[in-house]
């Protein structure tokens, strides 16, 4: 018997339709010489500390570092009786055929399971991009050997116990100190969460110490013939400050007086640019969640949830949790089928899809710029698109239009640059013309940066050109604060953290990396810093919670330091290539982790005094509130944990005693 362990339900039941696996049974569904079982996500997890000794349960300094010798995973309480399942199966099968998500965490979903179980039979690959019958049956012909992804499972193995020793250890040592300290709550430290949130702290004490500056700027309108267009003065920088702006009222009003009595200005030079723009890229996980955070006001987890429906569910996408945006050549076969869904899906489209030219080549066909995934795509799926629920029919829109944008002619316009001298004065004044608008109309999102381009169109100018000042105006402003993080402009940070590395190499390996975090996993860093009330959000803007600012003032700047990433993304990559054991990078992040403890373990945290006790569920500091019944402690993470505490009552003061 073959078995295909899947990684869920659903994905098992799409491979069993193809391999006409129909009948069910426990745990599975069974065809002739092959049955199809599956996952639920990770059925065991890393083991408690506790597991370990049971005087691990208590949390105390002596006892830290803990460096487990020999590993230890349990099942998941939940999904025990899957597990049961598998464990059966496995002791039937003649191969097994690892058919989860096609990532290095996948790998390891299906390979601890082996591992647990001790099975040593034949190992095959399914790796699948998507989830319709025509992508099964392509993997299907093309399983690769087990030995040609093992090493991803080394490398996942070696990341999760790594993420265990520091966040055990880490998060044990600052919080016992914060205790010393009068800090009442727990102070969780995580690789990717801790620089993480120091991202946060970091924008709220700029936004905090921020101190509004004014400027003025001067803006003319000149006329040549029948047209009329802006032109803005350009400060000497003797009245300027580091970014350009004009800081001295009197310098802008006496220009103002100046041109308006000189009443012409002067063309002194004209360049002129035809700008080429290629479509963007078909979405990778992250660009998605920037642009739906910034388009739609979606969280990145909610992001995540709608492309993940689109593709398990409704199979109308490709694999979502890719950091690919490029397309394998080998995919532009499919476009007739894809556009011929796209249309019955949505018939309005049906004339602006035949535009399309199939025979354009965008930059996004590069085989060689893919690894693992390519970017998020359509499926030739038919469906109706009114069909799927608003917010992924949204979601689902915008993938459609990037894949839809390959198609196109390029964007062209001409950018035009004129200096004007008047007065003594430089003024400049930017156009844009569209000439070819390409894929231009596909496209209708928001740009994350909130930068708006210029978008005023210039007549013909030559040097020495002489214009007439219509009008001048000078305004006064101030220079604004930087603006809070949101979902998706944090997850950008987070992918190009890189720029905060000064070390060359480390930088360039943060930049191949994709940053701090991965595509599957970003979205759950967040919530989880959210849920903990290290985050707090409103509306669509991220602060860091009182508790967040008291963690990163705890612990040591390294500790916050994406460089620690960057080095362990060097070290994974060794590993996935035979140059470095799990047991070897185990090693050097138990040396360090001790060398840690030994320096901070007598150190006085500068922390502040909680406000509250901590929940006796998540141990989060609790705050008052006030119900039906009386003012009580409530955990802060409310609504997501429910903990609660009374009050203390005051002592009762002893009478005083009279006298006789």
């Amino acid at each position: 018997m073959q078995l295909f362990i899947c990684e869920k339900p659903s994905q098992a039941r799409d491979i069993a339709r193809v391999l006409q696996a129909g009948r069910r049974a426990e745990g599975c569904l069974v065809g002739e010489r092959v049955t199809v079982t599956w996952c639920v996500g990770h059925l065991l997890e890393t083991a408690p500390p506790e597991t370990y000794g049971s005087h691990l349960k208590r949390w105390a300094l002596e006892d830290l570092p803990i460096l487990p010798q020999q590993w230890k995973v349990l099942p998941k309480p939940k999904v025990a009786s899957q597990l049961k399942v598998i464990r059966g199966l496995l002791g039937r099968c003649d191969e097994v055929v690892i058919a989860t998500d096609a990532d290095r965490e996948g790998e390891m979903i299906a390979r601890e399971i082996l591992e647990l179980e001790g099975y040593r039979g034949p190992v095959q690959r399914l790796w699948l991009s998507a989830l319709n019958d025509a992508s099964i049956r392509q993997a299907l012909a093309a399983l690769k050997p087990g030995a040609e992804t093992l090493p991803l499972y080394h490398s996942a193995l070696a990341r999760s116990r790594a993420d265990w020793l520091v966040g055990i250890n880490l998060s044990r040592l600052f919080t016992l100190l914060g205790r010393r300290a009068g800090y009442d709550g727990v102070l969780p430290v995580g690789r990717v969460q801790t620089p993480t949130l120091k991202l946060v702290v970091a924008r709220d004490r700029a936004i905090a110490s921020f101190v509004a500056q004014p400027y003025w700027t001067l803006d003319i309108r000149l006329a040549a013939g029948a047209a009329d267009f802006q032109a803005r003065w350009q400060p000497p920088p003797s009245v300027c400050d580091d970014q350009g702006r004009c800081t001295q009222q009197s310098a802008a009003q006496q220009v103002l007086k100046r041109v308006l009595e000189a009443a012409q200005v002067h063309t002194d030079s004209v360049e002129t640019e035809r700008v080429r723009e290629s479509a963007p890229l078909p979405f990778d996980l992250g660009t998605l969640q920037e642009i739906c955070s910034a388009r739609l006001g979606l969280g990145a987890q909610e992001t995540l949830e709608c492309a993940q429906a689109l593709y398990e569910t409704h199979k109308v996408t490709s694999y979502p949790r890719s950091d690919c945006g490029y397309l394998p050549e080998s995919m532009i076969d499919d476009a007739p089928a894809v556009l011929e869904a796209l249309t019955q899906a949505d018939p309005t489209l049906r004339d602006r899809i035949q535009d399309l030219n199939l025979s354009v080549r965008s930059r996004a066909w590069n085989t060689a710029k893919i690894s693992a995934h390519h970017g998020i795509i359509p499926t030739a799926v038919a469906f109706r698109i009114d069909s799927l629920p608003p917010r992924e029919g949204a979601v689902y829109a915008l993938i459609r239009a990037r894949y839809l944008a390959q198609f196109c002619a390029l964007h062209e316009y001409l950018k035009t640059e004129a200096l004007f001298i008047g007065a003594g004065e430089t003024f400049k004044a930017a156009g844009k013309q569209i000439l070819v608008p390409g894929w231009k109309p596909w496209i209708n999102e928001a740009d994350p940066t909130g930068q708006a381009e210029a978008s005023q169109a210039l007549p013909a100018l030559h040097e020495g050109h002489a214009l007439t000042v219509c009008s001048a105006k000078v305004d006064a402003r101030t220079t604004q604060p930087p603006q809070p993080y949101t979902e998706g402009t944090l997850i950008r940070a987070m992918k190009s953290i890189a720029n905060q590395i000064e070390d060359p190499r480390l930088r360039q390996r943060l930049k191949d990396s994709i940053g701090i975090g991965t595509e599957a996993t970003r979205a759950s860093i967040l919530q989880g810093l959210i849920d903990h009330g290290y985050l707090v959000k409103k509306k669509r803007s991220l602060s860091a919670s009182a508790a967040g600012h008291t963690l990163i003032e705890a612990v040591p700047p390294e500790v916050a330091d994406p460089v620690m990433t960057a080095l362990w993304e060097q070290a994974l990559e060794h590993i996935e290539t035979g140059r470095l054991t799990v047991d070897a990078f185990l090693f050097k992040q138990g040396e360090w982790l001790s060398q840690l403890i030994k320096h901070h373990a007598t150190l006085k945290l500068n922390v502040p005094a909680a406000r509250g006790p901590g929940c006796p569920i998540c141990k989060t500091v609790m705050r008052k509130r006030t119900g039906r019944t009386g003012t009580f402690w409530s955990c802060s993470r409310y609504p997501d944990c429910k903990g609660t505490k009374p009050l203390a009552k005051p002592k009762a003061s002893k009478p005083k005693s009279k006298g006789p």
